[in-house]
């Protein structure tokens, strides 16, 4: 069997349904691959769907309590058939050829490690299209999730990630970190001396959070990371990668000073103007994109929400490092309600 596409999932059956579905349209043979449900302790029917439908292709089932979702995969690793393992998130959709476009790739750069983009399906309401924009265009993320023009190294990420059997077997799983846990793997990856590629025509449909508040923890999770993996791995914490946090932090700054000094004042109304024009740019460049006026006005929300909760993500990993702790913490409690 070439390929073993792994699905952590933790009470997520609406979603698991529709990736699983996908999976019965793909253009590839289904002697050649499996899918494999790593449960991170549901308790929503998910083992009951799973193990009790016949999907028509190979799908198999693993139970574990809650531990995680870098331990789901590697439980997943560990129990899986494949050449290749390939993680995607359970809030995907897989396109019919994605396996084809991977295999393809593969034949002709014999890579060990692999990723592709995230990006919307035409089907998503207008709040998830303007997430997706914040998250994917060069003014939000600067092409580091999956573009060709990038302005950092391209880390493959869990949303659409591959790696050969051999580099588990060499390196391992992922660690304990409950956020960046895959970008920690990439990086071991890439300090093994193992070939990475970037599969650009290979993406998936990512409905990531369905809320602005979801999507403001997640994010400032991602900050919180950025530190962690900062301290682990030597170019995994880059100035273009503060740029959120100083933002954050000048505008505060600004702010506070404005309430008592005229110059403050001025720098104060050069900043709005400034956020007015860069609030500008994405309603246009969204619009032009989508070509639907609600998810170009959300775009520029989401763009707002993004780069402050980063900033404020990473300034409170900066705080956490600087008092000694050992691994920076965001929200944990509740996180997906």
């Amino acid at each position: 069997m070439k390929y073993t596409i792994i699905i952590a999932t933790y009470n997520r059956l609406p979603e698991l349904k529709e990736l699983i579905a996908s999976v019965q349209k793909f253009d590839f043979p289904k002697e050649d691959f499996e899918l494999l449900i790593s449960d991170d302790g549901s308790n929503d029917g998910t083992k009951e769907y799973v193990t009790q439908n016949d999907f028509g292709f190979n799908l198999r089932y693993i139970y574990q309590e809650n531990k995680g979702p870098g331990e789901a995969r590697n439980h997943g690793m560990r129990e899986a058939k494949g050449d290749y393992f390939i993680y995607i998130d359970s809030d995907c959709i897989i396109p019919p050829d994605y396996l084809k476009k991977v295999d393809n790739y593969i034949a002709q750069n014999q890579v060990d490690a692999f990723g592709g983009p995230d990006t919307f399906h035409p089907s998503f309401p207008p709040l998830l299209k303007a997430i997706n924009y914040s998250m994917t265009s060069f003014i939000g993320t600067g092409g580091t999730r999956g573009s060709k023009k990038s302005v950092t190294k391209f880390y493959p990420r869990s949303f659409n990630m591959g790696v050969s059997r051999k580099v588990f077997e060499t390196i391992g799983g992922m660690n304990k970190l409950r956020h960046g846990q895959d970008m920690d793997l990439s990086a071991r990856i890439y300090e093994a001396g193992f070939r990475v590629g970037l599969i650009a025509d290979a993406f998936v449909y990512h409905k990531r959070r369905t809320s602005l508040r979801k999507f403001f923890k997640q994010i400032f999770n991602w900050g919180i990371a950025r530190i962690n993996l900062g301290r682990s791995h030597e170019g995994m914490l880059k100035p273009i990668h503060l740029a959120p946090a100083f933002i954050v932090f000048a505008l505060l700054l600004v702010i506070i000073l404005s309430l008592f000094f005229g110059f403050a004042q001025k720098l104060l109304a050069l900043a709005g103007l400034g956020m007015i024009l860069v609030g500008l740019f994405a309603f246009f460049q969204s619009l032009f994109t989508y070509k639907d006026i609600r998810v170009a006005f959300l775009s520029i929300i989401t763009l707002y929400i993004q780069v402050f909760a980063y900033g404020l993500g990473t300034l409170s990993g900066l705080f956490q490092s600087l008092k000694g702790k050992q691994t920076a913490e965001g929200f944990t409690k509740n996180y997906y309600k």
